[in-house]
């Protein structure tokens, strides 16, 4: 076989074109309207707003318990944020609100393996991603964890944003495990709402064996 002898782009290259393409192409923050410049994902003034908090109180829990990582209410920059990411497919936003929530997840949890929460096949291949799943990679890779594909969707649900408080008891029994995992898990999505979708999740790793599940999100 003839040996490939197309020269090789160093490897700072490309990051060193994305910081110098981003200068010269204006781009809005998603959080505030302002101009990113260099950065990436949001602005720095937007990123100093990302600051991680343990809750002891969400519908995962039914005793009062430090178990929730979050970067506050639904609202302001982070609604915006995961706006974006969700709908404008600005991925780049997944790693900034990955590493913010990482940053709140305390190490007396011993977490073993960061998971998500899936999305219905038909859906990601709507959408073409699952933002939870890269928030997930970005906590995880924070972390220094793995990130493993632990749960599966039985059946298509409604979006939770538009369910009804009373009529989100249809997410039980909508995923199933496909492996059991050790130790402590990090369960991901992007916002809590009703806490349905999380609630039977977590029933779904708990019913697999896992020994405790803890949640990240960023916004409630």
């Amino acid at each position: 076989m003839t040996p490939d002898r197309r020269p090789r782009l160093p490897r700072w290259l490309p990051g060193w074109l994305g910081g110098w393409l981003r200068t010269l192409l204006p781009q809005a923050c998603p959080g505030c309207g302002a101009q990113l410049g260099a950065q990436v994902g949001l602005c720095r003034a937007c990123r100093d707003r990302l600051r991680p908090r343990v809750e002891s109180h969400s519908p995962l829990r039914p005793r009062a318990a430090p178990h929730l990582v979050t970067l506050g209410e639904y609202r302001g920059v982070r609604r915006r944020a995961v706006r974006a990411l969700k709908f404008g497919r600005s991925r780049d936003l997944a790693g900034v609100l990955g590493s913010a929530l990482a940053g709140g997840v305390p190490a007396t949890w011993g977490i073993q393996a960061v998971v998500f929460v899936p999305l219905h096949p038909s859906r990601q291949r709507q959408r073409g991603f699952n933002q939870a799943e890269l928030l997930a990679q970005a906590i995880a890779g924070a972390l220094g964890l793995p990130c493993v594909n632990a749960l599966s969707r039985t059946r298509a649900t409604r979006q939770q944003s538009r369910q009804r408080a009373s009529g989100r008891d249809h997410m039980a029994g909508a995923f199933a495990a496909r492996l059991s995992l050790p130790g402590p898990v990090l369960l991901v999505d992007d916002v809590l709402t009703s806490g349905a979708t999380l609630s039977a999740c977590q029933a779904a790793l708990l019913e697999a064996g896992v020994d405790e599940v803890y949640a990240a999100v960023v916004a409630r």
